[in-house]
């Protein structure tokens, strides 16, 4: 059984509210978890204390088990120092823009400095 920790949505309609749960990797995001593990509330400010909460010994357990963090709450416990912190990824290859796009932006770049250096 590959157990994950990750984060279960409560809350009304465009009012998240997460739980951080233990559960089974295979079971439903909202549904059969193992242990809750804390919370986390997104509508709050970033530096308010009640954002995150995290049982960190509870945690320290499941990591011990064997459960995995997914990428966002990997970050939370990197934050909390229960956990290595995630590396942050570069802009995604999807927007990035293609081949020709910058083939362009290149030609343009070349043209507006010869422009520059002639006057």
């Amino acid at each position: 059984m590959s157990l994950k920790i990750r984060l279960a949505r409560g809350g009304a309609k465009k009012r998240p509210y997460y739980s951080i749960v233990v559960a089974d990797s295979r079971s439903p995001r909202d549904g059969r978890f193992i242990e809750k593990l804390g919370t986390y509330n997104p509508m709050l400010e970033r530096s308010h204390t009640d954002r995150v909460t995290l049982k960190a010994e509870r945690i320290q357990h499941w990591l011990g088990v064997g459960a995995l963090p997914t990428d966002r709450v990997a970050r939370f416990l990197g934050n909390a120092g229960l956990f290595e912190k995630p590396p942050v990824r570069e802009t995604p290859v999807k927007s990035r823009p293609k081949a020709r796009a910058q083939e362009r932006l290149k030609a343009a770049e070349e043209a507006a400095g010869s422009a520059a250096g002639r006057s």
